[in-house]
């Protein structure tokens, strides 16, 4: 397998650890079994004088190597734009096949943004105008719309989003092939949609931190250059495109409706029979990503007969013995499992998607083997997240022997 995270950021983004540098992303991309990572950032001018420094070009076009993991060249904007009397605020992800196409774009955004100031600028163009800029300093470039159903910047956000692809990208829908899920919904979710059947969905980690990485990613059959990437995206060749790693959507921080500052998580049919109001305060609620994609379905039921590919839903291996042992992610009690589970069975996503279960109980705590047998069957409670509140993972071992099964779904 190999497993891509195409979408993060470095450190000269704004809320980032200062740990997401080359040498740290490396190293936590070991530990998580990760292959290729993007770059993040490549809009920013330190961030791609210091990729420049440290990045090597591989054997295959558009791929780019530092110490066993391999890099391609993305970035991620914010495009704040009006249009149809509403200013619309959508995140895209740029994808480069070379330095000198990314510097060329860079050289034109200068015109529209400071870069120093944010890895992740503001451009107020739109984004059917930032495909053409993309195109037009690399050919073979190409944008991912990012997250796509994060309410506030989002191509389908319910604060400042469309509600279709074509009204955001006119002409230009034509050169989108591939669309990012965001960790508060998942490929049945979007399933709802006929309209995205065109679309290849792709998952990734949105890290702002070298811990997160992985936590959502993409499994590919084998190495690719940047050309062979772009094709299986358009093509979504399931013989390539293995599957999809998925957050459970309801941990994502926009899953459901809600009031954060009243702690109020309602779901969408309670958001609606509340008439979008927070019971607590009166103010209107963050609409989630739930809420928003029942309102734009056309579907019923997730329609599972397409060509399409597949996913598998994970919780990260730290999330899970916080859970089985009610400690924080961050304890060091946490971080010491993890690194001798890691130590003894290889790296995360291996030991969460590929060790067999003799193998994880006679190498793990029992607690720990039954935690991760529970996430692979899907027996686990996620209280759904709501207006930038992450959901809560529950997972008790105890679950494992009663064999209750929690519908999420």
């Amino acid at each position: 397998m190999y497993i891509a995270d195409l979408h993060i950021h470095s450190r000269y983004s704004r809320a980032t650890s200062k740990n997401m540098d080359i040498e740290h992303l490396c190293q936590w991309a070991k530990n998580k079994g990760i292959s290729l990572l993007g770059t993040g950032d490549i809009t920013h001018p330190l961030w791609i004088a210091e990729l420049k420094k440290w990045l090597k070009e591989s054997n295959r076009q558009g791929i780019y190597t530092f110490n066993g993991i391999d890099f391609i060249l993305t970035g991620e904007v914010n495009n704040i734009f009006p249009k149809d009397k509403a200013i619309r605020k959508i995140h895209n992800i740029v994808f480069f096949s070379s330095f000198e196409g990314a510097e060329r774009f860079n050289r034109s955004l200068e015109k529209f943004a400071e870069l120093l100031i944010d890895g992740r600028p503001i451009l107020q163009i739109d984004a059917r105008t930032l495909v053409k800029i993309v195109r037009e300093a690399d050919p073979e470039g190409f944008i991912i719309p990012a997250h796509i159903w994060t309410p506030h910047f989002s191509l389908f956000g319910a604060n400042s989003g469309f509600d279709r692809i074509e009204d955001c990208f006119e002409e230009e829908t034509r050169n989108i092939f591939a669309l990012e899920t965001g960790l508060s919904s998942d490929p049945p979710m979007n399933w709802l949609l006929s309209h995205l059947d065109f679309y290849t969905l792709v998952s990734n980690s949105d890290a702002h931190s070298p811990q997160k990485i992985g936590r959502e990613a993409n499994v590919f059959y084998k190495p690719f250059s940047f050309m062979e990437l772009k094709d299986i995206l358009k093509t979504g060749d399931k013989n390539r495109f293995l599957f999809t790693i998925e957050y459970f959507p309801e941990e994502g921080k926009y899953h459901f409706d809600g009031h954060r500052l009243c702690k109020v998580r309602l779901s969408p049919s309670e958001a609606i029979k509340n008439k979008l109001l927070c019971p607590v305060c009166g103010k209107k609620v963050t609409v989630g990503v739930m809420h928003r994609i029942t309102a734009l379905a056309d579907r019923k039921s997730p329609d599972e007969a397409k060509n399409r590919v597949p996913f598998k839903h994970l919780v990260p291996l730290d999330q899970i013995i916080a859970s089985v042992y009610q400690k924080e992610v961050e304890s060091s009690f946490t971080l010491q499992l993890y690194t001798q589970a890691t130590t003894k069975l290889g790296a995360e996503l291996k030991i969460l998607l590929e060790v067999p279960e003799k193998d994880l109980f006679s190498n793990l705590p029992e607690e720990l083997a039954k935690g991760i047998q529970l996430v692979r069957e899907e027996k686990l409670i996620v209280i759904p997240g709501y207006d930038g509140e992450f959901g809560t993972v529950k997972i008790d071992p105890l679950l494992f022997e009663n064999q209750v099964q929690q519908t999420l779904f």
